[in-house]
């Protein structure tokens, strides 16, 4: 196993047989992220090769009462003109789009709250798998009176439609677990954080057995449908996986009745 931390240990980072462990390490302050945890979060996303050591990855909160509780307030303080607002949202959106182009599967083991951009990383990532004291939303309309950008809101509508992502920021509240599951924005449940986090690594070396350049078509044609109506070109995606040596190697072992051995390229 390694172990890579940032300064202040605010963020860790651990790859071991193929799969890296993002876990957002502020407990005491229910893993409110800080400017500098978000770009960690960042640069660990963008810095995955699409055919590197780690094949899938795991976000998840330390303490076991928290995913992230948001932003930290206390960053806000000094916020008086529109252009600190616009960059904040507009580096968020970089922080986000990071995720969400992570070129590997991205799962999100909620515990506990998973509030503000706590709740716009899990709806980042790929899959979202939740403890029973789950607690997600943006409570904003009655606490700061901001709001979320259109690239937020989006991925939200993607995962539970305008109507309902509507109701959850006009209303404020927070959805707990098994509504959060009939909902689609978490598809299990578990007991608690450790069986989360258990469950969640399970998944993720079930996907390391998977082809990773069909898991990476599906996820950038899926964030193209998102972005355009028309869904945009899939040419790229076609021809990457069809003259693939994967694809090869996909057909001769299903030919042959043997397990494929992927190679991400």
């Amino acid at each position: 196993m390694t172990n890579a931390k940032t300064a202040d240990s605010d963020i860790l980072f651990e790859v071991r047989d193929g799969m890296g462990l993002i876990t957002l390490n502020r407990p005491e302050a229910r893993n409110a992220l800080t400017f500098s945890m978000y770009e960690r979060l960042a640069e660990i996303c963008v810095g995955i090769e699409p055919a590197g050591e780690v094949k899938a990855l795991v976000m998840t909160g330390a303490g076991g009462k928290a995913f992230a509780a948001g932003t930290d307030i206390s960053l806000f303080r000094d916020f008086t003109t529109a252009e600190q607002a616009l960059a904040y949202e507009r580096r968020m959106d970089e922080v986000l789009t990071a995720i969400e182009t992570c070129p590997v599967p991205t799962i999100a083991a909620i515990a506990g709250a998973c509030i503000g951009g706590g709740a716009a990383i899990a709806a980042s990532c790929d899959l979202r798998i939740g403890a029973r004291d789950l607690k997600f939303g943006f409570p904003i309309a009655r606490t700061l009176g901001n709001c979320l950008s259109n690239a937020s809101l989006s991925r939200l509508v993607a995962l539970i439609g305008q109507a309902r992502t509507k109701e959850m920021v006009f209303t404020a509240r927070l959805i707990e677990a098994e509504e959060a599951l009939s909902l689609g924005l978490v598809s299990e449940l578990h007991a608690d954080h450790a069986a989360v986090l258990g469950r969640a690594l399970e998944l993720a070396r079930m996907l390391l057995g998977h082809a990773p350049l069909t898991l990476r078509a599906t996820k950038i044609a899926l964030r193209r449908m998102r972005l355009t109506t028309s869904g945009g070109s899939d040419e790229d995606l076609i021809t990457m996986c069809y003259t693939s040596e994967d694809f090869r190697e996909g057909l001769e072992a299903f030919l042959a009745k043997r397990p494929p051995r992927w190679k991400g390229r």
